[in-house]
């Protein structure tokens, strides 16, 4: 699932969760075959949530917690709702976050490199050459992903190959094919990637995403 804010976008892969703040506007696309749970949770008691979006990691109790939270909203059971807040509160202000996150910059300049990159994440393209392409210095351009996305440009570009990764394994493309179109020469480092930022291998997502 792939979610859309002000913020930038979100990749929320299987037996994650994404936390979204009251009243934010928000675009959600899903690749492939997904099923999903929302719960809205009124503005005194998710404060402690936070103010910005958050992939967190469902937990075996967190998951069963959202799946009998929606059952008994279906089955008008408040009072079973009731007891099972709190406790749900608990375990989503434990979950562990992961930082599945492309934020979107607001520089003309960054934006005009960025967007590059989005339409093609095979892209080679050095920070030298898309400062050149977009008119800035590299001393300049590496500056502002640090000042506006609080992340260097490799980062940022890993985390853009990421989501067109899981997009591409949500589709049924090969993983050896999935690596090339990220712009990996090998599958090695593609998965080396992969399991530095999800804590997963290519293969074990895909298991995931047959649960």
């Amino acid at each position: 699932m792939q979610v859309t804010t002000r913020e930038g976008i979100w990749i929320v892969p299987p037996q994650r969760s994404l936390w979204v703040p009251a009243g934010m506007t928000h675009e959600i696309r899903m690749e492939g075959h997904v099923a999903i749970r929302t719960l809205y949770l009124d503005r005194g008691s998710s404060m402690s949530l936070g103010t910005h979006c958050r992939v967190l990691t469902a937990t075996g109790l967190l998951r069963e917690l959202m799946l009998a939270m929606v059952q008994a909203h279906r089955s008008r059971d408040r009072e079973r709702m009731l007891m099972m807040t709190p406790l749900l509160l608990h375990e989503l202000r434990g979950a562990e976050e992961m930082a599945i996150h492309i934020p979107s910059p607001s520089d003309p300049r960054l934006r005009k490199a960025c967007q590059r990159m989005l339409v093609d994440p095979s892209r080679t393209d050095t920070l030298d050459q898309l400062a050149q392409h977009v008119g800035a210095s590299s001393r300049t351009l590496a500056r502002l992903f640090e000042s506006e996305l609080k992340m260097t440009f490799a980062r940022w570009r890993q985390h853009v190959r990421l989501a067109r990764a899981l997009n591409r394994m949500s589709a049924g493309y090969p993983i050896k094919k999935v690596a090339r179109d990220a712009g990996y020469a090998s599958c090695s480092a593609f998965s080396a990637m992969f399991h530095r930022i999800l804590g997963v291998t290519p293969t074990g997502y895909m298991k995931q995403m047959s649960v």
